[in-house]
């Protein structure tokens, strides 16, 4: 039995009692959604806030097998990516705030980075840099390739898993992600290009 399935048993048994533990387990990835997605920290801690109590009053309307039958991770995703979408769509500023996501070229998600003690400080700016400017452009990403990004590529969920979530068909979802992924390398190559442009008319 994985930790999700136990911890919707607990909650199916006793809500009140078992609740803190989905806290402990799920608060971190629900801010690192919102954050991802959203851009700004307060937003997302507020967000994340939002979907544990909106989650809860779901949960306390649910019958035991209804809760026993849930799929955490995905559920808490639909729930927090909702709240997401309704705190962009009030805020309308038009320009998407930084993000904080490492991608690489193939836009997996990358380690964190471990200090190297032989490396200055030089290295450790051109990797924040570097983070800094993926998560520019993922955060110019239409909406629809930005979740299904976040929620694949970061949060680490399955295909089928981020289908749920999204409540899209499993083959549009890998579109999404496919073009998203692709949207991200032009972007990232046409500001390369204009970098090295800019450099050599300096």
């Amino acid at each position: 039995m994985d930790t999700d399935t136990a911890l919707a048993a607990g909650l199916a048994r006793d809500l009140d009692g078992a609740f803190e533990g989905l806290v402990l387990a799920h608060q971190d990835r629900l801010y690192s959604i919102a954050r991802r997605f959203i851009g700004d920290a307060h937003d997302a801690e507020e967000v994340a806030q939002d979907a544990l109590v909106r989650a809860y009053r779901a949960m306390a309307g649910y019958d035991p097998e209804r809760i026993r039958a849930l799929r955490l991770r995905p559920w808490l995703a639909t729930i927090v990516l909702n709240l997401c979408r309704n705190r962009v769509s009030r805020r309308r500023s038009g320009a998407p705030r930084p993000l904080s996501l490492d991608l690489d070229q193939d836009g997996a998600s990358l380690p964190e980075p471990v200090a190297d003690p032989t490396a200055g400080p030089a290295s450790a700016f051109d990797r924040r840099e570097a983070a800094e400017r993926w998560a520019s452009l993922v955060g110019q990403l239409p909406p629809a390739y930005r979740a299904a990004i976040v929620l694949r590529h970061v949060d680490g969920l399955s295909y089928p898993d981020v289908a749920r979530a999204l409540g899209k068909p499993e083959g549009t979802v890998k579109a999404q992600v496919h073009r998203g992924l692709a949207l991200l390398r032009s972007a990232h190559e046409a500001a390369e290009r204009i970098e090295r442009e800019e450099m050599m008319s300096a």
